[in-house]
């Protein structure tokens, strides 16, 4: 009887002790899961305006670099095609190396299509100061860079801004 009652008691503290594990290691679980979550959470309050901040300046660099939009803000400040030409170059990278860190923020492939809009401003840029002789006017340069643009259609800067939109769609 006694043999009985002592396998009862060893049986009784082996399955508290068990019971006790189990509850600790499913709190101690929980803890970890529930400081994992409030992490993440503040990470997320912390990047998403980071990120929506990256996505706006990206627009607003695509937006600014327009040839139309560029050649008004610029245009005045010169008074001939290689002037301008210069100008246009300067205020393109300009605006380009201010937004260099954006890069961190957005997609890897939606990068690469805002460089390329880039390099296809400045090569429209380009390809339209050849056309010009040197001493032409800035604004004979202005009028063959629109006349590119309306030819191309700048789909390029019109195709980034597209991707910008849709992955911050995605993104929200």
């Amino acid at each position: 009887m006694e043999l009985n009652s002592l396998l009862a008691v060893v049986i009784s503290v082996l399955i508290v002790t068990i019971g006790t594990y189990l509850c600790i290691n499913a709190l101690v679980k929980s803890q970890a899961d529930r400081k994992l979550w409030d992490r993440k959470i503040a990470h997320a309050q912390l990047i998403t305006p980071l990120r929506l901040q990256a996505y706006e300046r990206m627009c607003l660099f695509l937006e600014r670099i327009t040839p139309n939009n560029l050649i008004l803000r610029v245009a005045p400040s010169a008074s001939t095609a290689p002037e301008l030409h210069q100008i246009l170059l300067r205020e393109i990278r300009e605006e380009f190396n201010h937004n260099l860190s954006q890069q961190v923020y957005i997609g890897i492939d939606t990068w690469e299509i805002v460089r390329n809009a880039k390099e296809e401003v400045i090569s429209t840029i380009n390809l339209a100061s050849q056309e010009v002789s040197k001493e032409a006017t800035a604004n004979e340069l202005a009028r063959q860079i629109m006349k590119r643009v309306i030819e191309s259609g700048n789909p390029a800067v019109s195709t980034a801004l597209e991707v910008l939109k849709k992955e911050i769609q995605v993104l929200f």
